[in-house]
């Protein structure tokens, strides 16, 4: 058990550290070459800090353990809601945006279905991969040509303007390092996951939706909580939206094509709760466009209610 939990301590330093890398080296060339911090926000941005979810997804496909792939995605998207944006809006009212409440959550929860109907046949095919992958990319061409639904603060613009004042060929191979970190860090993350499972006679279903799926969130708790205590909360509720997009858009889309994806080891009731986390968040998120210390109480014991009742099953 001890090498179990040291192997996925160790991959989830070193998925941490890649993301990182990965986003610093790709946002700097990005913006060496011209394009705006708006595109790098929506895109590299936001998709590095669902890139420990793409790794280990796709890692545990090609192992031939893609239960524990869907089971990272439909987890992480929970623990977004209920237990970043919990602790976020405990430590400090999270201000929301109209344009999140108007288009970006109700997308999260048409997604959450789309994702539930494709799976009726049981798992995730090439072919709803690619069903997944044309919404990323209807989604990712909306915001584009609307820029004005998804302006980045001023402080994350002025951050990545500095970024690209560097030198290419270094950001070239850091963007390199922080990927082969990624890759690295999953497999170990996944040996220690499935070694986790086995040990313990749990699925691996329920493996991911609880300890992958806390790990794998741990850039977006740690962007939401910086954010919180620098007085920027309202920035919380955006990366925890937009993670799950990408979680369930471009992560299993991307799965889908790599291997099919089972969903056989999973119970209705897990697709029931990370669609209701996001329905619940909309009208709290709309009540005074703000979501209070008293609300976030709410989502984060709902989210320790739902892994106490995952544990046990």
């Amino acid at each position: 058990m001890l090498i179990a939990i040291l192997f996925l301590a160790g991959g989830l330093l070193v998925l941490g550290t890649g993301a990182e890398l990965m986003v610093r080296g790709s946002s700097r060339l990005a913006l060496h070459f011209g394009i705006s911090p708006l595109v790098v926000g929506l895109t590299i941005v936001a998709f590095g800090t669902s890139a420990p979810e793409l790794a280990v997804s796709v890692k545990a496909t090609l192992a031939g353990s893609s239960a524990l792939a869907l089971g990272n995605v439909i987890g992480s998207n929970i623990a977004n809601i209920g237990l970043i944006l919990g602790i976020t809006a405990l430590l400090r009212p999270i201000r929301i945006e109209g344009q999140l409440v108007r288009i970006q959550l109700p997308l999260v929860i048409l997604s959450s279905i789309l994702l539930g109907l494709l799976l009726l046949d049981g798992e995730i095919t090439k072919f709803d991969g690619l069903i997944l992958i044309s919404g990323l990319i209807g989604y990712l061409i909306f915001n584009f040509l609307n820029p004005s639904q998804s302006d980045l603060p001023e402080a994350v613009e002025e951050f990545n303007t500095r970024l690209a004042q560097s030198k290419v060929w270094l950001q070239v191979l850091i963007a390199i390092g922080g990927l082969g970190l990624l890759i690295g860090g999953s497999q170990l993350f996944v040996d220690g996951a499935i070694s986790l499972a086995r040990l313990f006679g749990v699925s691996e279903a329920v493996i991911g939706l609880t300890i992958v799926a806390i790990g794998t969130s741990v850039p977006e708790l740690a962007t939401s909580l910086v954010a919180a205590f620098r007085g920027s909360s309202d920035i919380a509720i955006g990366n925890a939206i937009g993670s799950n997009l990408f979680n369930i858009l471009a992560i299993l889309g991307v799965t889908g094509l790599v291997g099919n994806v089972s969903g056989d080891d999973f119970a209705p009731i897990d697709f029931v709760v990370m669609t209701g986390f996001a329905a619940v968040l909309l009208p709290l998120a709309w009540s005074k466009m703000t979501l209070s210390r008293l609300e976030g109480a709410v989502l984060l014991g709902c989210y320790l209610a739902y892994l106490g009742y995952t544990a046990s099953a």
